[in-house]
């Protein structure tokens, strides 16, 4: 009698009972990865992007040029969905279960490489439980190297089949091979898993139907996180980088290399300039959760826009401080706010905090200016330098550019606001200066603050450009886009050929990729430039 007949017919009852742990442990961990690739491909513009976007481990730099690459992604984002699925089915059913295993296993390694349960990293918040070290990836993953060096007799499915009949076609004289009621006792403990296949392929479609009928009735439903892997389906923002064209361009401001289009901080302020539609900024303060200002800020990095524009507050930098800990990478331009007794707690606060620059508030610079303290914006930004740091100046208002000019101030760059003002909704009252010269300092801008709306403060965009072109310094425009009143194909066309060398835009998650790939065909473009490229 042949060895595989020979235990069947004579194992132990323990043994049985063995076999029968093993076998159904197999089972479960098949349909854990069964499921987790048919819900990934069942649910629209899954990306695994931010899951590798959060890493910052040993391969994290792997893992962040993976997600920064559409091509990379998509085929990442298809191994991932379908290695899981085909994984799954032979786990399963217990065909080429070592290769399978040794698959899973491989797989899951990368998971928890890329987020593992360390002290300080994130991986207690990409799961429903709290780990450290050991999480469900890591015990799966041993379970499956275990099922790698099992032998094949004491798993009960279709490899256990395919070796039963390759042996009893292969007996020799003077054995016997299986008897048929053997044989087909056998070959139903082996094919077992086909009707308990059927019976959760029935719950899947019953789930898909409910999830559509939810989808259909608008039910809420709450975040979902991919037990496997730990990453949740984001929505579109983050699939959409499967369609950027190229990482958005970058320009130098002294040494340091910023990139062309550069993310407002609207996402963590929620102030949104949104003139007569007040309704908006509560809005955006709904909308910015933190896990949805982190996500926003790893888009962004991942399309290439490595430089984020935002204020010196409690919530900002402690925003930041936990998207430095999740392994982001973007630098920060600090908006910091003067007073005549403090002109330096902000800046400080920025610095220390990881500031690549700093630049002084542009109704703070307007105000000061107004008020004849040009002094005490020197002294701000001779703080900064001797932090070395970059130091910037904005203003509203273009008096503010043409007093640092004057006063020689020597900032490294400036921040003005530029739109063409041609927008529907509360449009700014554009002062009559029929022969306005650049330096006449007869410009009328409204006094910060004292608009009938809460406006965008560019209604000299004219003057501004005319202005602009003498100026040696590199220019961040911001207000580009007129609270989101002009399209930004416009706005950045606008900007980029009245000579700004950067654009500053606020911006949620959706309009990110979008966003930069506008920018750079803008930029790709032929531009009509009135001012060279000066960062």
């Amino acid at each position: 009698m042949n060895q595989v007949t020979q235990v069947s017919s004579s194992t132990p009852f323990l043994h049985r009972i063995f076999q029968f742990f093993l076998t159904v442990t197999r089972i479960l961990i098949g349909w854990h990865f069964l499921y987790e690739g048919l819900a990934k491909l069942m649910t629209p513009h899954w990306t695994s992007a931010g899951y590798l976007l959060q890493s910052h481990w040993v391969l994290s730099d792997w893992f962040h040029a993976i997600a920064q690459n559409p091509d990379a992604l998509r085929v990442v984002d298809l191994v991932n969905q379908w290695g899981l699925v085909l994984i799954g089915l032979a786990l399963f059913f217990g065909a080429f279960t070592r290769i399978a295993a040794l698959a899973g296993a491989s797989l899951i390694l990368l998971y928890y490489v890329a987020n593992p349960p360390l002290v300080g990293f994130l991986s207690e918040t990409t799961g429903e439980g709290h780990y450290l070290i050991v999480n469900k990836n890591l015990i799966e993953m041993g379970v499956l190297l275990g099922f790698v060096f099992v032998p094949r007799h004491l798993l009960y499915g279709v490899d256990r089949w395919v070796v039963r009949c390759w042996a009893n076609r292969r007996h020799t004289q003077g054995e016997s091979a299986s008897t048929p009621s053997e044989t087909r006792r056998e070959f139903v403990r082996d094919v077992a898993t086909v009707p308990i296949f059927g019976g959760l392929a029935y719950a899947v479609y019953k789930k898909k139907q409910w999830e559509s009928f939810e989808e259909r009735h608008l039910i809420s439903q709450p975040s979902r996180t991919d037990a496997t892997t730990g990453a949740s389906p984001m929505g579109r923002s983050l699939a959409d980088l499967r369609d950027l064209a190229a990482p958005v361009s970058a320009g130098k401001i002294g040494d340091l290399t910023i990139s062309r289009l550069i993310c407002g901080g609207n996402l963590i302020s929620g102030y949104a300039h949104s003139r007569d539609l007040i309704y908006v900024s509560s809005l955006v303060q709904s909308y910015f959760s933190d896990e949805k200002v982190l996500e926003t800020l790893h888009l962004c990095e991942s399309t290439g826009i490595n430089t984020a524009v935002l204020r010196v507050d409690t919530n900002t930098l402690r925003i930041m401080e936990k998207y430095r800990k999740r392994g982001g990478r973007i630098q920060w331009i600090a908006q910091c706010k003067i007073t005549d007794q403090d002109l330096r707690s902000d800046i400080d606060a920025a610095v220390d905090s990881g500031a690549a620059g700093a630049y002084i508030h542009g109704g703070v610079a307007d105000s000061f200016v107004a008020q004849g303290k040009i002094d005490l914006l020197g002294k701000a930004l001779d703080h900064i330098k001797q932090r070395q740091v970059l130091a910037g100046l904005a203003g509203h208002d273009l008096k503010v550019i043409m007093a640092s000019e004057k006063a020689n101030l020597d900032p490294d760059f400036y921040m003005k606001t530029l739109n063409s003002g041609n927008y529907w909704t509360a449009g700014p009252r554009l002062p009559q200066a029929p022969d306005w010269t650049p330096d006449a300092l007869e410009v009328v801008e409204p006094e910060y603050g004292k608009d009938e709306h809460d406006n965008i403060w560019s209604v000299t965009p004219r003057q501004t450009i005319e202005f602009m072109k003498q100026v040696k310094k590199p220019w961040i425009a911001y207000k580009v886009l007129g609270a989101g009143a002009i399209h930004p194909k416009d706005g950045f066309q606008y900007a980029f050929e009245n000579g700004a060398d950067f654009v500053c835009v606020g911006m949620f998650d959706f309009q990110v990729v979008p966003d930069a790939n506008i920018a750079n065909r803008v930029l790709a473009g032929d531009l009509q430039r009135i001012r060279p490229w000066l960062g």
